[in-house]
């Protein structure tokens, strides 16, 4: 019992150990904080990934995909049995998206991502209607890319300014006869072509502009969906609080055009064999996609999947398959295996792969980079264990005579052990509470701190335009609070063995004629 009541005394009145303390008490709080916010971002990551993909992926390898796609779709079911819940043919491949701006005559082009998707059957293979801005959409998604309702008439009165504007231009040239038109422009002719050649009623006028070209017969053409970060751009120094952070370049109902190379096995007329074409059409913004990852939200579009056939020369074609299993850790390993040795899906034309294989590279980065960093920050308790070892061996050295009296009073080689064990034991314990505390508050309450920090220090802390997040995300777990307790107090017993046996093996008569 001496030996509990001495290391709780040295605890309390050695402030030299209060050092130990806060270096054990930092490195704690710091590995919990970081592992919390690593571990909530590569858990919304991996979520994300997942839900812009599927849990399987079949692909062919070839860039003009395969035929009967529902064919196709029905021998997935019949392999796989229950073990399948939806599954979504899709065709992926680059394009050029051009636009302009409201209030400009620019034209914008950019380099982009199209996938041609079924609207109903994407959204039960992954989180594509989660992403979605319009709310109908979210609960409805198979009406997403059809320009309907408020986009509708949105579209329409766009296309009526756009007439209106023509019509003026066509009056405005029309009042004066066509000769006349002739005779001022055409500098061959014997007439005045400006003021000040000759007598002349009227300047000359300016070459008539050509009017902007519209879709035929004023028709509606087909719904795009578009990355957030295409449509819209973060508004300078605009804050986490502010209502809204963006301005928003194109709205749906906007009008754009996507250009397309079709297919490269397309036969010519003549029988022989076709090249890639370009292939240009105009689409009408009906909503917008947002996965708070800027890499996608600022390169993917998404057209409905007879477009994407049509454009590319891909009647009844797909490039891809994805499909959503009912129970994914279980089945996913025997649903790979079973369609990669399937006769309808050979290994030389099709790629088949899950969502982690195919983004293996990054998730195995992330593991990396968080194993590394892990042990770099454990490197602040084990700085925090030299203290202890430095304070335990000062103390043997100070208390020799002390622990000589213990010993000749009967005091055993164990208890003199047990004393400076218990001391580190101590000081791990409280250093590991206090560090505790601390991690779990600045976890539950980092999004606030990092606002008052932004708040305080002018700079934002947390840029939001790289994955556009409103809160740092969290994922505090409690197997990895108790590693790091555990870590901590093995490390602040393990700092004091050496200095505990010191003193356990002093003699006591040497011990006690120390002064």
């Amino acid at each position: 019992m001496y030996k509990w009541l001495l290391a709780w005394r040295y605890l309390r009145t050695r402030y030299l150990a209060l050092a130990s303390i806060i270096s054990v008490m930092l490195g704690v709080a710091t590995l919990i904080v970081v592992n919390s916010v690593m571990a909530g971002f590569a858990n919304k990551l991996r979520d994300r990934l997942r839900g812009l993909l599927a849990d399987i992926i079949i692909e062919h390898r070839s860039d003009s995909g395969f035929w009967n796609v529902e064919q196709k779709v029905k021998q997935v079911y019949e392999i796989l049995g229950d073990r399948v819940e939806a599954v979504s043919p899709a065709i992926e491949t680059f394009g050029i998206l051009q636009f302009s701006y409201p209030h400009s005559r620019e034209v914008i082009t950019r380099p982009v991502l199209v996938i041609g998707v079924e609207p109903s059957s994407r959204a039960r293979v992954g989180q594509f209607a989660q992403y979605l801005l319009n709310p109908e959409h979210q609960k409805n998604p198979e009406h997403c890319l059809e320009v309907r309702g408020e986009t509708a008439r949105r579209f329409r009165k766009v296309m009526e300014s756009m007439r209106r504007r023509m019509d003026w231009r066509s009056m405005t040239y029309g009042k004066l006869d066509p000769e006349e038109l002739v005779r001022r422009f055409d500098p061959g002719q014997n007439g005045p072509t400006s003021p000040f050649d000759g007598d002349s009623e009227a300047p000359p006028l300016p070459p008539p502009p050509t009017p902007p070209e519209l879709p035929p017969e004023m028709r509606e053409p087909s719904g795009i969906i578009l990355g957030y970060s295409i449509a819209t751009c973060r508004k300078p120094h605009a804050q986490v609080v502010d209502a809204e952070k963006d301005y928003f370049l194109l709205r749906p109902g906007d009008r754009v055009s996507l250009m397309l190379l079709t297919s490269f096995d397309l036969p010519g007329h003549d029988g022989t064999q076709g090249y890639p074409r370009p292939m240009e059409d105009t689409f009408v913004v009906t909503d917008l996609f947002k996965s708070e990852m800027s890499e996608y939200d600022a390169r993917l579009v998404f057209i409905h999947l007879r477009d994407m056939q049509r454009l590319r020369g891909m009647v009844n074609r797909a490039k891809a398959l994805y499909i959503k299993l009912r129970d994914y850790r279980q089945d996913a390993a025997e649903a790979t295996r079973l369609l990669s040795e399937s006769d309808a899906f050979p290994p030389y034309s099709y790629l088949v792969q899950t969502w982690e294989e195919r983004q293996g590279s990054l998730l195995a980065a992330i593991a990396i980079e968080r194993g590394i960093l892990n042990v770099l920050l454990f490197l602040i308790i084990a700085v925090a264990g030299f203290g202890i070892f430095a304070i335990f061996y000062t103390i043997v050295v100070e208390k020799t005579r002390d622990i000589g009296i213990l010993k000749s009073l009967g005091a055993s080689h164990t208890g003199i052990l047990g004393l400076f064990l218990s001391y580190g034991l101590f000081l791990g314990l409280v250093g590991a509470g206090l560090g505790t505390t601390l991690g779990i508050a600045i976890t539950v309450y980092i999004n606030e701190i990092e606002q008052a920090l932004a708040y305080w220090t002018g700079q934002e802390v947390f840029n939001r335009s790289v994955y556009y997040f409103d809160k740092i995300p969290t994922d505090m777990q409690l197997s990895m609070v108790l590693l790091v307790n555990v870590g901590a107090l093995f490390i602040a017993v393990l700092a004091s063995v050496y200095p505990a046996l010191k003193a356990a093996l002093l003699h006591p008569a040497r011990a006690v004629r120390w002064e």
